[in-house]
């Protein structure tokens, strides 16, 4: 699978977000669950107001064990073949 277009998009923006500081990681709440998350959030200004831009949430647990990586021929690695692997 590609990545989608948007997604590189929002990469290059807090990639720059990083380079010149306007980033931030804060407590939020999921807006499904009611849980408390961490996000990473890219600041905007607009005119006297800053906006929030969330972009990325981190995971809770092990992120080993909440992805499965891609496979080089195509598809996915499963959590058994990963963590045979290392």
């Amino acid at each position: 699978m590609a990545l989608r277009k948007g997604h590189v998009q929002q990469f290059k923006t807090l990639k720059d977000a990083f380079s010149t500081g306007r980033v931030a990681l804060l407590e939020a709440q999921d807006a499904k669950t009611g849980k408390k998350i961490a996000i990473i959030i890219a600041l905007n200004r607009r005119g006297k107001e800053i906006e929030f831009v969330p972009f990325a949430r981190l995971f809770n647990g092990n992120p080993y064990r909440e992805v499965n990586p891609p496979n080089p021929n195509g598809g996915f690695v499963s959590q058994r073949e990963a963590w045979r692997r290392s």
